[in-house]
């Protein structure tokens, strides 16, 4: 059978270093068989890869496809922070994905945004990543950022 580390490297994805805190939390907390990640930003080797507001069409803001890219490296951080505490193997399923999207008014794209999070995991983890997942949009995000993904999963045993 392969592994959820098998599979990544199938893919050609290669998971980032855990993320580092921007505050006083940690990167994910398990309770029994859950691990819950605390909201990651779209960060590539510590720089935030995109700024603003997404709207569609709109000069100086943030554009959907690229926020959807930016909510797959976001989840690529999620996984990361899964993977330094109990390790990626030992994900027995997704439960749930939660994602902000930071919205210029009249904005309502972002069920479409976060399919960059949800199109991530359903290629890793087949079957068992698919998840429950809210979308919402907020006014602003941490450091300007334009998408912030939550991840739940079930692990196994200890």
């Amino acid at each position: 059978m392969t592994t959820w580390t098998q599979r990544l490297a199938e893919l050609g994805v290669e998971l980032p270093p855990a993320p580092t805190p921007v505050a006083n939390y940690a990167p994910a907390v398990r309770s029994g068989n859950l691990v819950y990640t605390s909201g990651q930003l779209p960060f590539v080797a510590g720089v935030l890869q995109v700024h603003g507001k997404v709207a569609p069409g709109a000069e100086g803001v943030v554009k959907p496809e690229q926020a959807t890219a930016a909510a797959r490296q976001c989840t690529l951080n999620a996984l990361a922070a899964i993977h330094g505490l109990v390790g990626l193997d030992s994900i027995v399923r997704v439960v749930k994905v939660t994602g902000f999207v930071a919205s210029a008014p009249g904005f309502t794209g972002q069920p479409g945004v976060l399919n960059g999070a949800s199109d991530l995991l359903g290629e890793v983890f087949g079957e068992a990543g698919v998840h429950a997942r809210s979308a919402v949009g907020v006014a602003e995000l941490p450091m300007g950022a334009p998408v912030e993904v939550e991840v739940i999963v079930e692990v196994a045993d200890r």
